[in-house]
C-alpha cells in the first residue's frame, strides 16, 4: 500500500479502529472456530482414570486445608524443574481435577510427583509435625486429620456431581462408591480386587495407621499417594502424547 493510502488509514481513528478490529475477529475466527468441531482440546494419555472414592474427599481435603496456596502441581519443561522433580506435567494430568491445582507459589515443593517417592508412615509424620522429617519446613501441623473420623456418607453424590462437569464415572462405579472408599482404606471386608479394577494403581491403607478408623488423614494420604502415579513416563516419551 502506498504511503498516500496508507495515511488516510493512519490519520483517522474510526478507520484505524474498524480495520483493527477486522483484524482482530479474522484472527479469533481462525484461532477459535476450530475449536466447535473438537470433542476436547486435551489429548488423551494411557494411564488416567478418574479419583478413586477415597483419592476424591482427599482431594477436597486438600482444597479445604489450602494446601494449594503453597504448593504448586504443575512441573514446567524446564531442565532445573524437570531435574528437581520429573517429567514435566501433562494436560492430561488435570483432565478430570474441578478445579485445577496448578498453583502459582512454591513456598513447598511442587507435588505433581510426590505419590510414592515417600511411604505412609513418612506422610503421617510430617502432616502431623512437618518438622519431625523436615527440620527447616515452615509448614503447619494437621494433627487433627487423624483424629477427624471421615465424613463419607455422601460419596455417591460426589461421584454423580463430578459425572455432570464431565468425569467419566459409571453407574457401576457410583454403585460401589462406598465399598470401594472402604477397601482402598484397609477395611478387612472391602474387596480390594473389585476397586483395582475400577481404579487401577490405587494404593489402599490403612494409611495413617489405624485399621479400626477411616480418618480424614487416610484420603489425603490417598490422594498424595496417587499423584503422578497413573501415566507411565517411559512408554510416553517413546511413543507420544497420543496413547489410547
Amino acid at each position: 500500500m502506498s504511503w498516500g493510502r496508507h495515511e488516510v488509514l493512519e490519520k483517522s481513528p474510526m478507520l484505524m479502529l474498524i480495520g483493527i478490529l477486522i483484524v482482530v475477529s479474522i484472527g479469533g475466527l481462525i484461532e477459535i472456530a476450530p475449536l466447535f468441531w473438537l470433542s476436547s482440546t486435551v489429548e488423551k494419555v494411557q494411564g488416567m482414570r478418574p479419583y478413586s472414592p477415597l483419592e476424591l474427599v482427599g482431594r477436597n481435603i486438600y482444597v479445604r486445608e489450602g494446601c494449594y496456596l503453597c504448593h504448586s502441581q504443575m512441573i514446567r519443561s524446564l531442565r532445573d524443574e524437570v531435574e528437581r522433580y520429573g517429567h514435566y506435567s501433562l494436560a492430561a494430568e488435570s483432565m478430570y481435577d474441578h478445579p485445577f491445582q496448578w498453583g502459582s507459589k512454591r513456598t513447598g515443593p511442587d507435588l505433581a510427583r510426590v505419590g510414592g517417592k515417600y511411604s505412609d508412615e513418612w506422610h503421617r509424620e510430617h502432616m502431623i509435625n512437618p518438622r519431625a522429617v523436615v527440620p527447616e519446613s515452615v509448614m503447619p501441623g494437621y494433627p487433627f486429620l487423624a483424629d477427624t473420623a471421615l465424613d463419607y456418607d455422601d460419596i455417591q453424590e460426589q461421584l454423580k456431581t463430578n459425572v455432570a462437569v464431565g468425569v467419566p464415572y459409571t453407574e457401576e462405579m457410583i454403585e460401589s462408591a462406598k465399598a470401594d472408599l472402604e477397601a482402598q482404606a484397609g477395611k478387612e471386608s472391602g474387596d480390594v480386587e473389585a476397586l483395582l479394577a475400577r481404579y487401577p494403581k490405587a494404593q489402599t491403607g490403612p494409611f495413617d495407621g489405624n485399621p479400626d478408623e477411616i480418618s480424614e488423614l487416610d484420603a489425603l494420604i490417598a490422594y498424595l499417594q496417587m499423584l503422578g502415579t497413573l501415566v507411565d513416563f517411559a512408554s510416553f516419551d517413546e511413543a507420544g502424547p497420543n496413547l489410547r
